[in-house]
């Protein structure tokens, strides 16, 4: 397992990176995080819905991703309240208070217990991700996915802390002594990551560790800013926060308060065509030749913020200023007429008009469609691939030209012209013709910002460059003697 000494230490990109190296080295690893909480999901082959990040640590491992990798997922609604997907499929929503109480723990802990066994049946390392810092003392006795998940699995811990943070000898030393005398027995190292500048001058500090925490360094891992990995945490969006780039097409992402999948656009970021930035100021969307309005966990509460902020008449001055906009499933339906939610799946029971920018309207409905999908963009012949995560029905206006068709032949999306359009689909910038496309006002389409390698090809390059770079910044033979047992 490794766990973290808090919130976005990089416990992820770590667990990764080993998939990758248990996957190279000739093992048939799986991840495995019992509870996760976050907005960036993904869609199971077979209709279920997981963390991103599993999703992701899967596919460096060589393997589809499946609901036991993240049995339990909680997806916030608001500042205390939480969407609580368990095996895939959304079981209510339930207030911090109310998920923090004794009752009903036994049966989630239950549900866990079973995913983790039914995986590591079938796969061998499981490789174990903990969730924010694993000493909470006030939520120990209620924990389902630190040190109790380490006891049940029998799994050794590696520490990752976050040095860039500052902090890094306190949060190590306060982690593991806080623990009580049988689970500090199961820590069996720590990886110092995130650290900037010449590692050697960190020596000393990799010693005063040793000694003070009583167990090894693995190792000293440095920003890999040349390596781009899916993050499942919106606090990255902090560093994509720049505006307009000079002789490129700027595009701007609309960071809504309930950003969701926001992955959808690492692969236009990474095009050599394109600057991509997010934000929450109408200027800036004014200096952008696209505007996208992106996937929301709360849709009509975002509709209400991008009028109360001012972006949605700058959404409106940049439609009628021949700027390109693009919905993607919650934005899809807030370019729409309406939005109807009379079951109150988003709190309330309410129906509010959207920003008419598109012929469709939509209702709110408690059932969440949750499917990977091949799909045709507009005329094109070219099998395009994505995935929805959506609660709610859309409907066109009779005679509006879809933006897709499914392979069941179904339309999906529609577009008004080339510069207005709007998709349930996650994921339908991953793929080369519809970027192309909505670059083309700007840009030749043959000016391809691949530069000749599929993004398939391209994302398994990155999981080959993580698995070097974290081979050459930690001791792998050591992790090997640990996971073995011979510590």
């Amino acid at each position: 397992m490794f766990a973290g000494t808090g919130s976005d230490v990089g416990k992820s990109i770590i667990v990764t990176g080993l998939c990758r190296i248990f996957k190279q080295d000739g093992y048939n690893p799986a991840p495995f995080k019992a509870q996760n909480m976050a907005l960036n999901s993904y869609a199971t082959p077979d209709g279920f819905e997981i963390g991103r990040a599993q999703a992701v640590q899967a596919e460096a491992a060589g393997i589809a991703c499946e609901t036991d990798m993240n049995p339990l997922l909680l997806k916030p609604t608001g500042d205390c309240t939480s969407q609580v997907v368990l095996n895939g499929k959304p079981i209510g929503n339930t207030s911090a208070r109310d998920y923090f109480r004794q009752d009903g723990r036994k049966f989630l802990a239950d549900e866990v217990h079973k995913a983790y066994d039914r995986l590591s049946s079938r796969y061998n390392p499981i490789v174990l991700e903990g969730a924010g810092s694993i000493a909470e003392l006030n939520l120990r006795h209620l924990d389902l996915v630190n040190m109790s998940m380490a006891r049940y699995a029998g799994a050794r811990v590696i520490i990752v802390a976050d040095i860039d943070r500052g902090g890094v000898f306190a949060s190590l030393y306060g982690s593991i002594m806080l623990q009580d005398d049988y689970d500090r027995k199961l820590i069996k190292g720590v990886i110092i990551n995130k650290f900037r500048g010449d590692i050697s001058l960190f020596d000393s500090g990799r010693k005063i560790i040793e000694e003070i925490c009583g167990v090894p360094v693995l190792g000293v891992v440095p920003y890999l800013n040349d390596i781009h990995i899916d993050e499942e945490d919106s606090v990255a969006l902090e560093g994509k926060s720049s505006s307009s780039g000079t002789g490129k097409i700027n595009a701007a992402v609309v960071k809504l308060r309930h950003i969701s999948n926001f992955t959808d656009f690492n692969r236009l970021e990474r095009d050599s065509r394109v600057n991509l930035y997010y934000t929450t100021s109408p200027e800036e969307l004014l200096n952008a030749d696209i505007v996208i309005i992106p996937g929301t966990k709360s849709t009509i509460d975002d509709l209400a913020f991008l009028r109360e902020s001012g972006l949605a008449a700058a959404i409106h001055d940049a439609r009628n200023a021949g700027k390109t906009l693009f919905g993607i499933c919650g934005g899809y339906q807030i370019m729409g007429t309406v939005i109807s939610d009379p079951q109150g799946v988003e709190g309330k029971s309410i129906t509010v008009q959207g920003l008419g920018l598109l012929p469709v309207s939509t209702v709110l409905t408690g059932d969440k469609v949750t499917r990977q999908v091949d799909f045709n963009f507009l005329e094109s012949n070219k099998n395009c691939k994505g995935y929805e995560i959506h609660m709610g029905r859309t409907e066109m206006t009779p005679g509006i030209t879809p933006l897709n068709h499914l392979s069941d032949g179904s339309p999906e999306g529609c577009i008004v012209d080339n510069r207005c359009m709007g998709s349930y689909i996650h994921g339908i910038l991953d793929n080369d013709c519809v970027v192309d496309y909505l670059l083309s006002p700007y840009s030749e389409a043959s000016d391809n910002g691949e530069c000749g390698q599929d993004y398939v090809s391209w994302r398994e390059s990155q999981y080959d460059a993580l698995a070097a770079a974290l081979r050459k910044h930690i001791d792998i033979d050591a992790v090997y003697r640990i996971m073995n047992g011979d510590d």
